[in-house]
């Protein structure tokens, strides 16, 4: 790879002073997500120095969400390019591998149990990301570095500016940044569009011993429970809680009409759109532990793709937001960090040629993921659900 450095600018009224030149890496990744540490991490393995920047204060300023089924030919392809699977599999939820499918009248149209040699062990997202970031030198992540905007220099570097004023430059900037990425209209005019479908996310917590209703209905793994334009996806956590969500087929500004810093009221807005379904189902509701948080689903194109642009590229959500409805998504970011430190390892003098070759299998994949995702979210909500998810499901069985 080059190693351009842009000029220093002198100040004319000073002729002998000059601002030092702003930090310079050769590789850049801006998000340190799954995706982003995944890349740095096989990057690393291969030693190629690499900088990630990240705009949370630390890794801990959030939680990290619920979990995750890490399948065999991506995640755990990525887990073993990083040299992390046997860790990895220390980590696994034994039964989370467990699924129900439900009716909205709570009568059980699939159980299937976890019997421990499965291909996608489920795994909670936070000891996960733990895992990548512990298999990372010290002070390679910028911590509470929020980007705000990126450009391309006439040296051909790129230059990124924070939101505390400072700049970087980069040979290679990756996009690691997810669905609203700022390192994206470098390389494409797409933005995410509304599926049509808004979760509300909750909790409920300690679940056998203070919702065991709630537990004996969600079971030892994932859970959906289907109807016409509704649902509910649940999971059981490592923790004992329960993490659900409620799934409508609404307009765009139905979150934003209703309250959710009021939790009753959020409560009934919710279970409004729940009549007549199955008590126990609507007790998930009523049972929530905390905050209910409105999570409208986003998705690019399907076939989003762009030109090569020389010195930047894109991974993950950043490159291929879609509904979550085909389980990829983690999947696919760590995939596709991992395949990008191979393509660039092994074109070692043209990061082009690199590029190239991963943008071009990132393509196929990607489009085929997001095609899945978005026929998979249409048949969940079927006026018959959730009959397309079990033919789904029964047509996965038979490939496999």
């Amino acid at each position: 790879m080059s190693s351009h450095h842009p000029a220093d600018h002198t100040d004319p009224a000073h002729p002998t002073a000059s601002a030092p030149p702003p930090p310079h890496h050769r590789v850049a990744v801006v998000g340190a997500g799954l995706g982003g540490l995944t890349l740095a991490r096989v990057l690393h393995t291969h030693g190629i120095d690499v900088a990630l920047h990240d705009l949370e204060a630390s890794p801990d300023a959030r939680g990290q969400g619920g979990m995750l089924d890490i399948h065999e030919d991506s995640g755990q392809f990525a887990l073993r390019a990083a040299g992390l699977h046997d860790a990895f599999r220390e980590l696994v939820h034994p039964g989370g591998e467990a699924m129900r499918v439900l009716d909205r009248h709570g009568s059980v149209r699939m159980d299937q149990k976890d019997d421990g040699d499965g291909t996608r062990p489920e795994v909670d997202r936070g000891h996960l990301r733990d895992l990548l970031l512990g298999s990372l030198p010290e002070g390679m992540i910028r911590w509470g570095a929020k980007v705000t905007g990126a450009r391309r220099l006439a040296s051909g570097v790129h230059e990124v500016t924070l939101a505390d004023g400072s700049v970087f430059t980069a040979d290679l900037l990756v996009g690691a940044d997810g669905a609203w990425s700022r390192i994206r209209p470098l390389l494409s005019d797409a933005v995410p569009a509304y599926t049509g479908v808004s979760f509300v996310e909750f909790d409920l917590r300690d679940a056998d011993a203070r919702h065991p209703a709630a537990a004996a209905v969600v079971g030892g793994g994932m859970l959906f429970a289907l109807g016409a334009g509704k649902g509910f996806l649940a999971h059981r956590e490592s923790d004992g809680s329960l993490h659900v969500y409620a799934a409508l087929v609404v307009p765009q500004d139905w979150a934003p009409g209703v309250d959710f810093r009021d939790p009753g009221a959020a409560k009934a807005a919710l279970l409004g759109h729940f009549t007549g379904w199955d008590a126990r189902l609507r007790a998930l509701v009523t049972d929530a532990d905390g905050d209910l948080v409105p999570r409208p689903v986003h998705a690019l194109p399907v076939e989003h793709r762009w030109p090569r642009v020389p010195g930047v590229t894109l991974l993950g959500d950043a490159a291929h937001l879609m509904s979550p409805f085909a389980g990829e998504g983690a999947n696919l970011a760590m995939l596709d960090g991992a395949r990008l430190a191979e393509c660039l390892a092994a074109h070692p003098r043209d990061t082009e040629a690199g590029l190239t070759a991963y943008e071009a299998e990132l393509f196929v994949r990607s489009e085929a993921s997001a095609r899945e995702s978005a026929d998979n979210l249409v048949l969940c909500f079927r006026e018959d659900a959730p009959s397309g998810l079990l033919e789904r499901f029964a047509a996965y069985a038979q490939r496999h």
